[in-house]
């Protein structure tokens, strides 16, 4: 999935002002601008449009797990320059503080059903033989579960 598009759903899917945003960036001591979050928001084919490049995102939603969860004691962990999809699910679930049955019903309720063993697969390390990679579609849904579980059917 795009980045831009992962940031636009994320700001949908809990309400986010341009505030927030800024302070979710600031929590992993990042400065950003009103106008850089307005960029990397915008359309495509925006003029304005600008690219959200995957250390970015990796800086945004570990703010979020600082944000949603509370910052840990001592030195902050270094944030991914390379982001895969396994990777910002992971984060989304460590953030929200989810369980793996949290994870299916969330699907469930983008109408996608998926087993524990599944689901499971992508959370292992890529070095494992049960590892699988996470597909736009799993995390195209599980944006779409949250956008239900926290706004409604829209």
């Amino acid at each position: 999935m795009d980045n831009n598009d992962i940031l636009r759903r994320m700001r949908f899917i809990f309400d986010f002002n341009d505030s927030k945003m800024i302070e979710i960036f600031d929590q992993r001591d990042y400065q950003v601008t009103r106008a850089q979050v307005s960029s990397w928001l915008k359309k495509d084919d925006d003029p304005d449009f600008r690219k959200l490049n995957d250390d970015q995102l990796a800086i945004f939603l570990n703010g979020l797990i600082n944000d949603k969860r509370g910052k840990k004691e001592g030195e902050q962990p270094a944030s991914e320059t390379k982001l895969n999809n396994n990777i910002i699910f992971r984060k989304l679930k460590i953030a929200l503080n989810l369980k793996d049955i949290d994870i299916i019903e969330i699907l469930e309720l983008a109408n996608m059903k998926i087993s524990k063993h599944e689901l499971s697969a992508f959370f292992r390390s890529p070095g494992q033989e049960q590892y699988r990679q996470c597909m736009d579609q799993i995390l195209r849904n599980f944006l779409q579960g949250l956008q239900i579980k926290y706004r409604g059917n829209k």
